[in-house]
């Protein structure tokens, strides 16, 4: 153990890591595209996009002058009663590929701080119109964050367990499977006709710290129409599939009617800074378009809108609109389908679940489907070993790379499943 590596047992507490008997963490020293590289002369593929934020690799260099050239003007000025281009720039930018009834951006920290933001605005939206609502729904499985409204929302599960006794109540509906679409329409119907929910917040298409588990647009639809019917606010959390993920710029793309309200982080910046976005209909703004200071919305963070962030985003953001982006993402969409269509009837593959450039492979476990499956720790370490970043959900494991990744480099990592395939079925 070198010495950087002794202090950062001696000081750091990881996310997500138990204090005692963790592997030791690997030291980074510098990253380029999709490789991470340890001092020892290691290339790690990041299959993950390090928590799903990079879009287009490591240390790009356009995204990395944005910054130098930003930070050399105006590092950051509190954003109450200030404010600067790049986040006047980056809130046009947003505007024009979310949804017409979209017409302000908010800001914040992060992918947690996003959906606070949008369950306090939908909170706040029946208060300053003295209407009782106070009810939220969300999808049993589903991830919002780690922050105390976002635990809420979320799963109960061993992320929440020790927070339980303080979490706000929340009406959970099944997870929309194939076959259960129309009995969770109908509980979800049976719900919304109290009157009494105010929001219905939730993962387009997709759980991602959930399991991957994916469900259809049609069933989301008509969810969405449910809650429109009865004029509750709809919260899409697009957090994890925001810009590109899914195959198209938001996930909400793939539906029909939309929300009102987005949550946006991870890809934000292209994975270089934290910056979190809550973006908000016209719907939502008339209950806050008044005189009257006491229904001002009364959120903010110090750094909120920090200028080198933005200026980061509007770089991933030029970056995302070019052409071979495009392309890429379309490519990287086309090959995990080809082999998803290769590994879907191995025998220890109990579902490959893809949606655009995601791919997901659930194993057969006589464990419950968790993220503390026991195989977990099998998982990651094997494709460590063979410098491949794959971070599994318990007994599902899956590839969310950057777009520039090539299909030399998925070939890598394809390869590397089939061979982890074949040795479970020994």
């Amino acid at each position: 153990m070198n010495d950087l590596s002794s202090q950062d047992k001696k000081n750091i507490w990881h996310p997500f890591t138990p204090l005692e008997g963790g592997p030791e963490p690997i030291l980074i020293e510098k990253a380029e595209g999709v490789y991470l590289h340890t001092p020892e002369g290691r290339k790690i593929i990041d299959a993950i996009s390090s928590w799903w934020v990079n879009l287009h690799g490591h240390s790009h260099p356009v995204i990395a002058e944005a910054i130098a050239q930003q930070a050399r003007k105006l590092e950051h000025v509190i954003f109450a009663g200030f404010t600067h281009e790049p986040a006047i720039t980056l809130s046009e930018n947003l505007l024009g590929i979310l949804p017409q009834s979209f017409a302000k951006i908010f800001y914040s920290d992060n992918g947690s701080t996003a959906v606070e933001v949008a369950l306090k605005m939908a909170m706040q939206y029946w208060h300053n119109q003295g209407i009782a609502r106070k009810k939220i729904v969300a999808i049993e499985g589903s991830y919002h964050g780690d922050t105390f409204g976002a635990m809420a929302v979320g799963d109960r599960s061993i992320f929440t367990a020790p927070f339980s006794p303080y979490l706000f109540d929340v009406e959970f509906i099944p997870f929309p499977f194939a076959n259960d679409e129309v009995s969770v329409i109908q509980k979800f119907r049976n719900i919304a006709e109290s009157g009494d929910v105010a929001a219905f917040i939730y993962e387009p298409l997709i759980q991602a710290a959930g399991g991957m588990r994916m469900y259809s647009p049609g069933t989301l639809n008509q969810l969405l129409l449910l809650a429109k019917e009865k004029g509750i606010i709809c919260i899409a959390d697009e957090v994890f599939t925001g810009f590109g993920r899914t195959g198209k710029l938001l996930a909400s793309d793939h539906v029909e009617t939309k929300p009102d309200l987005v949550a946006l982080s991870k890809g934000l910046t292209g994975g270089t800074l934290p910056l979190g976005v809550t973006a908000v209909s016209e719907k939502i703004l008339v209950a806050f378009q008044t005189k009257e200071f006491t229904k001002t919305f009364f959120h903010g963070h110090s750094f909120t809108a920090n200028p080198l962030s933005c200026a980061a985003a509007n770089a991933s953001f030029t970056l995302l609109q070019r052409p071979d982006c495009q392309q890429r993402i379309n490519s990287i969409s086309d090959q995990h389908q080809k082999f998803a269509a290769k590994v879907r009837n191995n025998s220890v593959v109990k579902e490959v679940r893809t949606l655009g450039t995601i791919l997901a492979i659930e194993l057969e476990s006589t464990e419950k489907t968790s993220y503390s499956n026991s195989i977990r720790q099998r998982i990651y370490q094997y494709f460590l070993d063979r410098d491949i970043l794959l971070r599994p959900l318990g007994n599902t494991f899956y590839i969310v790379a950057p777009y520039c990744t090539t299909n030399e480099q998925l070939s890598d990592i394809y390869a590397a499943i089939d061979d982890f395939l074949s040795e479970l079925t020994v």
